[in-house]
């Protein structure tokens, strides 16, 4: 069974001005996506920033938001690293702490060959009894999960149940499909290839989309689902503009701007980082009004 089936949100991280996470702003955050329909939340993942928390504090967001979550929907800790018994670590504690899933980065920097891949995918999940989400996104990473890896972890590792498809590559996407046989739960990592990977065979979408539209993202899988395909690409074609503005700086900039202008209160960024530059903001405005978000 799948660890969930629709829209997940990558959720952000609230920060106060001095830099704090503002635990009071992700309880409020936590609480409208589950209210607005969000089929899982990923905490602590890229649009978290979880890679300038310190480890104290990537665990203290984990287990927050699992007890503000209650068991409402699944919630997916990030717990990747390029360093293996770091990922471990992280791993272990996210368990402990009573998130349903973890969600795994391909090593970055460093990199691996798919045979390091392999073994350090099988040495984190072998370390764990709940369920491993992969995450391929070679753009950030420099470092791609051939399906041929994919396959033979999900395969071959009971608790490595699907991959977070992040590449972009509709064919190396499809090739992973053909060769999974039923055994890769496929989710997508780019909110505007949501249709064509549920189209695929996917199970849904890991979005940062569904920060500022939970709704609507889980419409596009739920109609889906329903046998609505049509009513699902309208959907999907409807929030490119959004999708677009949402992606005109390094995620998560622009959706941490975009909560704010929500009146959300996303906060700030933790540098490196950086605020929006102001020549963007008009697009953001104009996407957000026009999808009906302000």
């Amino acid at each position: 069974m799948a660890v969930f089936t629709g829209a997940g949100v990558a959720i952000v991280t609230p920060f106060q001005e001095n830099g704090d996470v503002d635990y009071g702003k992700f309880a409020e955050l936590v609480e409208f996506q589950v209210k607005n329909g969000t089929d899982a939340i990923i905490v602590c993942g890229t649009t978290g920033e979880a890679s300038t928390l310190t480890h104290e504090e990537h665990l203290d967001v984990i287990k927050f938001c699992v007890e503000k979550v209650a068991g409402r929907v699944p919630v997916v800790a990030g717990t990747g690293s390029n360093c293996t018994q770091t990922a471990v670590y992280l791993s272990k504690e996210a368990e402990k702490a009573g998130a349903d899933a973890v969600l795994l980065v391909t090593p970055y920097y460093n990199k691996a060959t798919q045979k390091g891949l392999y073994g350090h995918f099988k040495t984190i999940a072998d370390s764990i009894r709940i369920p491993v989400i992969l995450y391929n996104v070679p753009g950030r990473t420099g470092c791609n999960i051939l399906p041929e890896t994919v396959v033979k972890l999900c395969t071959e590792v009971e608790n490595i149940v699907g991959v977070k498809e992040a590449s972009g590559n509709i064919s190396q996407v499809a090739k992973l499909m053909a060769l999974a046989d039923g055994k890769v739960d496929l989710y997508s990592g780019n909110d505007d290839q949501i249709v064509p990977l549920l189209s695929l065979g996917g199970k849904g979408v890991i979005s940062v989309l569904s920060n500022v539209a939970p709704k609507e993202t889980h419409e596009i899988c739920a109609k889906f689902f329903a046998g609505d395909v049509a009513g699902s690409c309208a959907l999907q074609l409807k929030a490119l503009d959004l999708y677009s503005a949402l992606f005109c700086e390094v995620n998560p900039i622009p959706v941490k701007k975009a909560l704010n202008l929500m009146g959300m209160g996303a906060g700030t960024l933790r540098m490196p980082l950086s605020d929006m530059d102001e020549a963007n903001v008009p697009k953001l405005e104009k996407a957000l009004k026009d999808f009906g978000l302000v």
